[in-house]
């Protein structure tokens, strides 16, 4: 999914004064709330307000893993025809909308929201970061785009030829060629069902926020400070789950099985951007559960990675679980000099220490990435090498081969660090001393973390340290950072362009033999390698420390609406 923050840092924190009698969650987020329009919101941070508010049509099943897909405003799985270019949903009834003045009185859930939702990411003025989802791929959604140009009311006026309602619970979509992804796409927040009301009375801007059909709505915003999220008593009937993989068995994940959704009154967000705060109010019993970084792990965890037992007989737990959220190190392939010159990118690539980086700054919970696919994804292969390693000496020759032997007439490069907080300062300063080494100078530059996706959305990046949390377990999602046709402002950041690699994404999905698939994506790789857009660093894991009094809680990365099976005892 996304554009991430520094180490994904999500916290989530009780008094214990309101664990006895509000049942109130308290989050600690690592850095600001860039926005909370579902059309908008890219980023790890956002999205766990969002996915609170906001449903879709399918969501993850909670317990089970490999990921799987399940309705959640769809009343089933939708029915398939056309050789996989049509598809028709049929949708719940009597769901009804948080309230709002704009909405006068109770709206029951329409299929047309969905229809307005998806025409939003395509109309040019809303900027929606997931145009990409459904750019070429629904018959009639490019024209439309086109068509509709900044008018808002032509948002209303102009259909899409393959998006349609037959009646107020049945959606239809059409698309110009198989596109197997549909679904994980209709379990994002992009995809959320919006009223016409809504949109007309806010006049298509939501980034302070909408009503939505989720367990719990918007109750207050305070900017940079605090959010607050009560349970909606008018929720659709939402259940926890009465089946689990053999993980949430041994946990005991399934006691509450069957059970009415949400269990909690509401939910607290505090913004905390530093890890120190964040670990002292978590000793205190003011946080439930913390995500290890790298100033704690040498003080929570053994030689051998397990909890210290000064910690169990707190009644705290630990839960390690791996992540489809991995770094590397981007280059703007636009820029004049660091875009245009594949040695000076590989003496970069051979400047910088990847095994002391991850030494330092995950305590070698991370593991080093070989690949652009993470581990669990179709296309990752545990053997692949880099074609790159660290070697000052060859660095050094690079550097020479570019045009710049020890730096000489070289230019000092932008490095921008996507957080304020002391652990991205402290790597952007690790990047800085490596390069000094052979001759390459950089300053860094310091931004908030909306200001960073915003620098990332207008191209204003030139060189700087990317991170993607998978939006779904497939490779496709990946890939969508490197396509031509999803330059800035979608997901492509780099600007990074070649015709081969778009031909073959195309291809990707026409075959359907899980060898072809495999062929195509392992030559997808061996282009970007030798292009060079990215320097990889390693696939993250997480730690995760909780205590005792709260129930249910399971990490994914994937599943953003955890909140509404969350327990305190």
């Amino acid at each position: 999914m996304k554009f991430l923050s520094l180490f994904f840092l999500l916290l989530l924190s009780c008094n214990e004064v309101t664990v006895n009698k509000n049942k109130f969650i308290n989050v600690a987020l690592s850095s600001s709330i860039s926005t909370l329009d579902p059309a908008i919101s890219y980023d790890s941070v956002s999205a766990e307000v969002v996915y609170q508010i906001h449903e879709t049509l399918f969501e993850y099943d909670y317990l089970i893993r490999p990921y799987h897909l399940k309705p959640l405003l769809a009343k089933e799985m939708p029915l398939v025809e056309n050789d996989g270019l049509k598809y028709t949903f049929k949708i719940k009834e009597n769901v009804f909308y948080h309230d709002s003045k704009s909405l006068k009185g109770k709206r029951v859930l329409k299929a047309q929201d969905f229809i307005n939702q998806i025409k939003r990411l395509a109309f040019k003025p809303t900027k929606s970061n997931g145009w990409w989802l459904f750019n070429k791929k629904i018959k009639g959604i490019n024209k439309f785009r086109e068509d509709a140009g900044n008018d808002l009311e032509a948002l209303f006026k102009y259909k899409i030829e393959g998006l349609y309602a037959p009646d107020a619970n049945t959606l239809v979509i059409e698309l110009t060629e198989p596109y197997p992804q549909l679904l994980f796409a209709l379990a994002m927040s992009f995809t959320t069902p919006i009223p016409e009301e809504i949109i007309r009375s806010q006049k298509n801007d939501l980034s302070q926020g909408s009503v939505g059909t989720g367990p719990f709505y918007l109750k207050e915003w305070n900017k940079n400070l605090n959010v607050t999220l009560n349970r909606f008593e008018s929720y659709h009937p939402s259940f926890y789950p009465k089946k689990g993989d053999r993980t949430s068995y041994e946990n005991n994940l399934l006691e509450d099985k069957g059970k009415k959704l949400p269990f909690v009154q509401g939910i607290k967000f505090n913004i905390i951007k530093e890890a120190q705060t964040r670990w002292f109010n978590f000793l205190k019993k003011k946080l439930d559960f913390i995500v290890l970084t790298k100033d704690h792990f040498q003080i929570a965890l053994d030689s051998r990675g397990q909890l210290k037992k000064e910690f169990k007989q707190k009644e705290i737990r630990l839960q390690v679980e791996p992540t489809l959220t991995y770094w590397w190190l981007a280059f703007n392939m636009k820029h004049d000099v660091l875009g245009k010159n594949l040695n000076l990118r590989k003496a970069i690539a051979h400047a910088v220490d990847i095994n002391k980086y991850i030494k330092i700054f995950t305590n070698n919970i991370a593991l080093k990435a070989n690949s652009i696919y993470p581990p669990g994804v179709q296309g990752f292969n545990p053997s692949h090498e880099l074609p790159y390693q660290y070697d000052v000496k060859k660095s050094k020759e690079l550097l020479a081969k570019a045009g710049y032997p020890n730096g000489k007439n070289l230019p000092t490069f932008q490095y921008d660090v996507r957080g304020t907080s002391l652990v991205a300062r402290q790597m952007a300063e690790f990047i800085k001393a490596e390069l000094d080494k052979v001759g390459i100078k950089i300053k860094i530059n310091i931004n908030s973390f909306p200001g960073f996706l915003n620098k990332a959305k207008t191209g204003q990046l030139e060189f700087w340290q990317g991170g993607w949390a998978m939006d779904y377990p497939d490779a496709e999602n990946t890939l969508q950072l490197l396509l031509t046709k999803n330059h800035s402002p979608g997901p492509n950041s780099t600007f990074y362009s070649n015709k081969k690699v778009d031909m073959l994404f195309k291809k990707l999905n026409r075959v359907s033999s899980q060898i072809s698939k495999m062929e195509i994506l392992k030559e997808i790789e061996q282009i970007v390698h030798a292009d060079l857009p990215w320097i990889m660093q390693y696939y993250s894991r997480n730690y995760i420390l909780s205590h005792k009094y709260i129930k249910n809680f399971r990490q994914s990365d994937l599943i953003y609406n955890n909140y509404k099976y969350l327990k305190i005892e």
